[in-house]
């Protein structure tokens, strides 16, 4: 059986070379187990027959069977014709309508023989009528069979080749027809018979011909579960892997560098969710294994302040800590930061970017391999060769998602045990999909705001409401604030919308010309791009205008106003991440989402739950439901894809915990992989690490 799933889909009859290629190139099936997991987007019930004098125009797809009693064809335009069959069932009087395909129609349907339609019921000029209807003679069907009919999506390439969604599913049917014998199972009995789920072979033949909802149900439910077990049983092995393999430094004591700030240099008390987290990041450096953390917390929740507190723990242990951040406009941000916080401590807090060179760069070199440079704070330009630590100790990197797993990887070379991470981001990333994506990583959240902070107000503008607007814009700046006006450049390739950029800022000169204004985008030179940004935070500037590279890492307490324009065009992390850049001082502060009027309901949706809540992880759950995985913060997060062929994190939360708990147990029980039990398991990962699977992405 293993056999017939790998031979080549061109042998599968009605296929041969030319479709294969077709099927090959547009959808990326090469095999009979390719076509088997290349399963329906929706399912229609066909196991009941209308009568065409209960139809009604609310109705969704239904069949009718009947005679057609006749033909009428009507001119419509140069060589174009509507054609309308006119279809009885006794009961009364249906018109089927085609606009294209007049042989296809007269060679397919003929007067007086019994068909039955399939299609959509409309009401067109007091009579029902179904468009390009599917009809079938009725002696063909066998009316014992129909259950809910399966559609798959085909592109247009394929349509022009006949590959429809009715070949593919007769082209399906005749496959799961040549498998006589049942597919071999790929769970162990004991789990398929704790959690009642169908057999593999069942859930294939029902994913794709259900009889019925409740068929369709647990085949999904199999599938689902399979695949995203056999996900988390390989971040977790792996996890295992790395934790029985690695040895973590021993952070033994806190000691002057860290109680010398605590008591001397903390800005503000720490709240319960910090001390929490702290108190787990401890924990983790005491054990003897290696630290692998990540950090969650919104924008603002004082999670520099933590990464900063947990590389004084590893000062006080004689090792040296680095922060790595995406950019150099971060990573000098981080800088200025953990300076201030220090105030004036005696601690060698070094830069290491792009921008620093020559004699400079050497110096830090140079400190960083004697071990007088303790902290480091650079961008990518750590990982390289060249940089080399006398002990490193702990790594902090910011916004992971930025980040490949291989750069990560690369760290750890740099000392003789791999140092500790902890792994910040500000996006908050739904249960479901970090147990996913940073599935070997344990989680720390900071839930909570420093004291003192006021939430953001949020409203939802239209672009002809401008003089109400730039008013408000005024009434802020007159009263010593500042303001970000962001324009959607999502890619930096976009000329369009660069010259939107150009040609509004100088609209927004003319607006005001009382004020300066600063101007930042992706395709500046860093020094002109560093310049205008620190034109803005002395103050110099009044508003600054910018594309979304100020979405990450702008510190500017004074700026109480971030207008972003053309919302509906950016994600709702995104969205959330631009407001993150206000309300960091202790005045009010206001996002304004400034859209056109015509808003798709999605889009509607993205901006009502902005108005509605400033919870970050309220919003990550809602992004991932309304944009998937795959795209969580449009452009940026491209790289977090991966290939799951029927499960949706989004929407599967309960079973991607079902599959965790199971790969848990497994891990724990069998953690060197060498049970016969489970060798059913681990050989069944051997083969899928073989395959197609980016399991890079999934880790």
């Amino acid at each position: 059986m293993y056999d017939l799933l790998q031979q080549d889909i061109k042998y599968l009859p009605g296929v041969g070379p030319r479709r294969k290629d077709i099927l090959s190139k547009e959808l990326g099936i090469e095999t009979f187990g390719d076509l088997l997991e290349y399963y329906p987007y929706k399912y229609v019930d066909r196991s009941k027959i209308y009568r065409i004098g209960e139809l009604s125009g609310e109705l969704p797809f239904v069949q009718i069977r009947g005679y057609v009693l006749s033909f009428d064809e009507y001119e419509m335009g140069p060589r174009r014709k509507r054609i309308v069959a006119h279809f009885s069932d006794h009961t009364g009087v249906a018109d089927l309508v085609w606009f294209r395909g007049t042989q296809y129609v007269y060679n397919t349907v003929q007067v007086g023989k019994e068909y039955i339609v399939f299609g959509k019921p409309t009401v067109y000029n007091g009579r029902y009528q179904f468009a390009h209807p599917e009809v079938e003679k009725a002696d063909e069907v066998e009316l014992s069979e129909m259950g809910m009919q399966p559609y798959y999506v085909t592109t247009e390439k394929m349509k022009n080749t006949g590959l429809t969604s009715r070949t593919i599913e007769k082209l399906t049917k005749s496959m799961l027809e040549r498998m006589s014998q049942p597919l071999p199972e790929t769970l162990p009995p004991f789990i398929v018979n704790r959690l009642k789920m169908v057999s593999r072979d069942t859930a294939y033949r029902h994913i794709h011909y259900p009889k019925s909802l409740d068929e369709l149900q647990h085949a999904q439910v199999r599938l689902k579960f399979e695949e995203l077990f056999y996900v988390q049983l390989n971040i977790l092995r792996y996890a295992s892997d790395q934790r029985r393999k690695y040895r973590g430094y021993v952070f033994q004591h806190v000691g002057r560098h860290f109680n010398t700030f605590y008591h001397e240099h903390l800005p503000f008390s720490l709240t319960n969710a910090q001390k929490r987290v702290i108190r787990e990041i401890r924990q983790d450096t005491c054990s003897g294994r290696q630290m692998n953390r990540l950090l969650q917390g919104d924008v603002g929740s004082g999670k520099t302040l933590v990464a900063l507190m947990t590389m004084l723990i590893a000062l006080d242990n004689d090792f040296q800590a680095c922060i790595m951040a995406p950019t150099e406009i971060l990573a000098e941000q981080h800088l200025a930061t953990i300076n201030s916080f220090l105030g004036g401590m005696d601690i060698r807090v070094e830069l290491l970017t792009g921008m620093v060179k020559g004699k400079r760069r050497q110096q830090v070199l140079d400190g960083l391999a004697d071990g007088s440079v303790q902290i480091l704070v650079g961008t990518h330009a750590v990982i390289e060769d060249w940089v080399q630590f006398r002990r490193l100790g702990m790594v902090v990197i910011d916004e992971q998602h930025r980040f490949g797993v291989a750069q990560r990887a690369k760290l750890w070379g740099k000392s003789q045990n791999p140092p500790h991470v902890l792994v910040m981001t500000a996006t908050p990333i739904p249960r479901t999909l970090a147990m996913t994506i940073y599935g070997d990583l344990d989680v720390s959240v900071i839930d909570e705001l420093p004291p003192g902070r006021k939430p953001v107000v949020t409203l939802h503008k239209y672009d002809n409401q401008t003089t109400s607007l730039y008013n408000g814009i005024r009434q802020q700046i007159r009263q010593g604030r500042q303001v970000y006006i962001v324009f959607p450049l999502i890619q930096e390739s976009e000329k369009m919308d660069l010259q939107n950029l150009e040609e509004g800022f100088k609209v927004l000169v003319e607006a005001f010309p009382e004020f300066r204004l600063s101007k930042v985008h992706g395709r500046m030179k860093s020094k002109d791009k560093e310049t205008e940004m620190q034109r803005f935070v002395s103050g110099e500037t009044q508003i600054l205008v910018a594309t979304t590279v100020i979405e990450v890492g702008v510190n500017v307490p004074n700026a109480s106003v971030m207008i972003i324009l053309d919302a509906q065009r950016f994600g709702l992390s995104q969205l959330h991440q631009l407001r993150g850049r206000v309300g960091r001082g202790a005045d009010q502060s206001f996002c304004i989402l400034v859209t056109n009027h015509k808003l798709t309901d999605i889009t509607r949706k993205r901006i009502d739950i902005m108005c509605d809540t400033n919870d970050g992880f309220r919003i990550a759950e809602a992004d991932l439901k309304l944009r998937g995985p795959g795209d969580l913060e449009g452009t940026q997060q491209s790289g977090m894809a991966f290939d799951l062929k029927i499960a949706d994190i989004a929407r599967d939360g309960q079973i991607v915990q079902m599959a965790r708990d199971e790969a848990q147990q497994i891990i724990e029980t069998d953690p060197t992989c060498e049970k016969t039990e489970y060798q059913m398991l681990w050989n069944r990962l051997r083969e899928l690490r073989k395959s197609n699977i980016n399991w890079a992405a999934i880790s």
